[in-house]
């Protein structure tokens, strides 16, 4: 049966990234392979260590940089990360010095929250009620 095992988020760079994704996010380092000019580096949720991972991906194809200007220009984050409560996780990042552009909303089934992952992306966290 086909799953995902690594998706990726692209990141202008890796070594910012790896330390936002840690120290702030909460995630762990999984793979670091050197890989040209660039690492094969993943993190994953110390949750489940052994499930998804997050590729995170030099952006240095020429369509990467206007792609993420145009999604962080009009707000659009550019993947989503689930957590237990959104309010706490808003609470905790800020606390961190992590920016959000939008706050915990509570959107009816859902609650969300849009941060800055400070590489070039805007990440919505949330969870379902």
């Amino acid at each position: 049966m086909i799953r995902i095992n690594v998706t990726s988020v692209l990141v202008d760079d890796q070594a910012k990234a790896l330390a936002f994704y840690t120290e702030k996010l909460g995630f762990i380092k999984k793979t670091d392979v050197p890989a040209g000019g660039a690492r094969w580096l993943t993190v994953v949720s110390p949750a489940d260590p052994d499930g998804v991972e997050l590729l995170l991906e030099p952006d240095g194809h020429p369509a990467a940089g206007p792609f993420k200007q145009a999604l962080v220009a009009d707000g659009i984050p550019f993947t989503q990360f689930a957590v237990d409560d959104v309010y706490a996780e808003v609470e905790r990042l800020t606390a961190l010095g992590v920016e959000f552009t939008q706050g915990a909303t509570d959107l009816g089934p859902v609650v969300t929250a849009v941060l800055d992952d400070t590489c070039g992306n805007l990440i919505q966290i949330a969870a379902v009620k």
